[in-house]
């Protein structure tokens, strides 16, 4: 099979057998596919916001924004659209090419969405890349920020359906997918992808995989969030994932979506320069730069900066530059974000 081949119809044994190899032969295979669509020594930064905190309605387990646990999160209404785009200049300044805001709601109301829009018209005015993601979303909603200039919309798939029961019950799968099939009807670019080490087994990372190599269209970027252990949501205290299970997953996601952004997200704070190192050349090739997720940490500037420059890593200029292949590239939940 060429690297070059875009496939829909991956099955769970082809799947299964990408996490089963040898991890020099996954990471050798990993890094000719993504040699084949992108720049190896590039990687995309994102900054994320969140512009709507805590008293979410929803249950997810991983989540500190949820009202039903005690966190001790302060909750904070919708910002002004002037406070966002400040933080969306410094963001470029800092070098960020897509800014995206996050809002704790199940689905927005529609009068959020007049002000959601006029952040994003505002941000496609300094010249990033405009990501947002606020819930469930009505195909008529899809259609309002396709209209004001929304690039991508994030909604995560989280887990596997078979385990996603474990995690959730306020929201089923097939609501995630629903949202995703309006955002993509829109025009919308998807961002999407899911958290690890919630203590699901293997079968369930690679019926994610699956199940988001298999959507009609391939998240044009994809998020891998190690779960970040908040003390109060009910995955405190669990056992953390082995690290090179992680990088497996993300070598997983870069073979069988070979044209994706793949996006080290959530988790980097607990990774050492050598686990991130591997992380790239799994074929990551996006992070979310700045001090914050949306309510956790988030790795310093500086310090990706000088992991960058020991590893001669660059950032990407624009974060379309390397989405034409060389042979033609937070669920949003508590900083487990697209």
């Amino acid at each position: 099979m060429s690297a070059n081949e875009i496939r829909h119809d991956w099955s769970s044994a082809e799947v299964a057998a990408l996490f089963d190899l040898p991890f020099s032969d996954l990471m050798f295979r990993a890094q000719t596919v993504h040699r084949e669509h992108f720049d190896p020594n590039a990687v995309q930064l994102s900054t994320l916001l969140s512009i709507k905190t805590g008293a979410c309605p929803e249950d997810c387990a991983y989540c500190p924004q949820s009202v039903r646990f005690e966190t001790g999160l302060q909750k904070e209404a919708l910002m002004e659209v002037d406070a966002v785009l400040e933080a969306a200049r410094e963001a470029k300044a800092n070098g960020a090419t897509r800014f995206c805001m996050g809002a704790a709601w199940r689905s927005p109301k529609e009068r959020d969405l007049d002000k959601v829009e006029a952040m994003v018209r505002g941000v496609k005015e300094l010249g990033l890349e405009s990501c947002v993601t606020l819930g469930m979303l009505k195909p008529q909603q899809a259609q309002r920020l396709a209209d004001a200039g929304l690039d991508y919309y994030n909604h995560n798939l989280d887990t596997s359906e078979r385990y996603y029961k474990d995690i959730i019950s306020t929201r089923t799968y097939a609501d995630r997918l629903d949202t995703l099939s309006n955002v993509r009807d829109a025009g919308l670019k998807t961002c999407c992808g899911g958290i690890v080490g919630m203590g699901e087994s293997r079968e369930d990372r690679v019926e994610l995989m699956l199940t988001l190599a298999n959507l009609p269209a391939h998240p044009e970027s994809v998020p891998i969030n190690n779960l970040v252990q908040v003390p109060g949501t009910p995955l405190a205290g669990g056992e953390p994932l082995d690290p090179f299970e992680f990088v497996r997953t993300i070598a997983v996601a870069r073979v069988i979506m070979p044209r994706a952004y793949v996006r080290l997200s959530a988790g980097r704070t607990e990774m050492n320069d050598q686990l991130q190192a591997l992380c790239f050349l799994a074929g990551a090739n996006s992070i979310f730069y700045g001090d914050r997720l949306l309510t956790t940490e988030n790795p310093q500037n500086l310090r990706d900066r000088a992991l960058f420059a020991r590893l001669g890593i660059e950032a990407e200029g624009r974060a379309e530059a390397h989405c034409t292949p060389k042979a033609e590239v937070s669920a949003a939940a508590e900083g487990h974000c697209g």
